[in-house]
């Protein structure tokens, strides 16, 4: 018969192997992560944000004065040549609509003008006939003179009343000529829309291209009444662009004219090379995507690139501008997803003998992928990317497949 001992060795062996696997599931485990190797090398600090591409110059054309353009004949995107193309026509509008009691007053002036035409015809006739009864008796008085049959005085009186007669006729033919233009006058202001007035010739004013270049906005096209400095369309040279992208205020405060630039996602390959022309000295709100009121100012950059290199880029083009701020040739540098803020410091872990260490760091400038360390890291010691809450100083790490 077996000794007691003995049936007890399966209870105690399946003890020892529950003990055993608890104690390896409660054991720490090394967390796994993904690492890095610190490196030395050249770092570029840039602000980003979206612009557009502009004509330098834009001529802006407007309506001179009231009156009714043509319809066009230009479209958007016609070439055109200073002081050739013609770009607009403006003729005269039609008279204002006058309704039944304006009509009959202005039908009644007409009638009143004519009368009075008529009535200085009247007295021209008159007058004539005054002036030629006149020198009648002047041609008498000069006759009976020779025969001394009447004075001196006399002959005076004849040569004043032919004066006299001459003088009436020429103001009887001047108030006639008013009273016609009286006539043609009221007439005028009777007309109604549609209608044309005796002798009129079509007039109109011809507007020329102040410069050489493309259609950019053609904002009158169909014919139509246009008002004083009202806008016809923009001109352009369209070979001549510039860059324009507004930044926030404290990015626009880190950049320098003359700065290099890169426009990027214009449509065409590669980025294009351009430099900070010129920086607006006054800002202006403008609301974010998100409806966020933000301080911009406008920065002007020039294209350093051939024309043929970017020969489709046109005015108003949407495109990306990143400005060079800070350049560093020999710099060590940390991805920013190794940082984290420690305390009111940024720190990092390291890995050491396969465990993660808590190391503080200085840093320095930091663009959108990485950060300048100052003090804290050399090249060449890895690095844990993006720790998570279950890593901790002194952790058991292990590489993430």
């Amino acid at each position: 018969m077996a000794p007691n001992w003995t049936r007890a060795l399966p209870v105690v062996a399946i003890g020892l192997a529950l003990a055993a696997a608890g104690m390896w599931a409660l054991w720490p485990q090394p967390v796994p992560v993904d690492m890095h190797v610190v490196t030395r090398g050249p770092m570029e600090v840039t602000v980003e944000d979206e612009g557009i591409s502009r004509v330098r110059n834009v001529y802006t054309i407007s309506a001179p004065l009231l009156g009714k353009v043509r319809r066009s004949q230009l479209r958007t995107g016609d070439a055109v040549i200073r002081d050739e193309t013609i770009v607009a026509r403006i003729e005269p509008v039609d008279p204002s609509l006058l309704d039944f009691r304006s009509l009959q007053v202005q039908e009644a002036a007409v009638e009143a003008a004519r009368a009075a035409v008529e009535l200085a015809a009247a007295q021209m006739r008159q007058a004539r006939a005054q002036l030629e009864f006149a020198r009648a008796e002047l041609q008498r008085s000069q006759t009976l003179l020779a025969r001394q049959a009447v004075t001196e005085r006399a002959h005076q009186q004849a040569l004043l009343a032919v004066d006299t007669a001459e003088a009436a006729l020429a103001s009887t033919s001047a108030t006639l000529d008013l009273r016609r233009h009286e006539f043609d006058q009221a007439q005028a202001l009777r007309l109604q829309p549609g209608e044309d007035a005796p002798g009129r010739t079509p007039c109109c004013i011809e507007i020329r291209a102040p410069e050489s270049g493309r259609v950019l906005r053609l904002a009158v096209e169909s014919a139509q009444v246009v008002q004083p400095g009202q806008l016809l369309l923009e001109i352009g040279d369209t070979a001549d662009l510039e860059i324009a992208v507004d930044l926030v205020s404290r990015d626009a405060l880190r950049v320098a004219e003359g700065g290099n630039a890169r426009i990027e996602n214009w449509g065409g390959e590669g980025a294009l090379a351009a430099r900070v022309a010129r920086i607006e000295p006054s800002g202006f709100t403008k609301v974010s995507a998100l409806g966020i009121e933000e301080q911009r100012v406008r920065v002007v950059l020039d294209l350093l690139e051939p024309r043929d290199r970017f020969r489709r880029l046109g005015h108003g083009f949407r495109v990306i501008v990143r400005i060079s701020v800070w350049h560093g040739e020999d710099v060590v540098s940390i991805p920013l997803g190794a940082l984290f803020r420690h305390g009111d410091r940024w720190a990092t872990y390291v890995v050491e003998q396969g465990r993660a260490r808590l190391h503080p760091l200085e840093i320095g400038e930091r663009n959108l992928r990485e950060a300048q360390v100052l003090s804290g890291l050399g090249a060449g010691q890895q690095i844990v990317l993006h720790p998570s809450d279950r890593l901790a100083d002194g952790a058991r790490i292990t590489v993430r497949r």
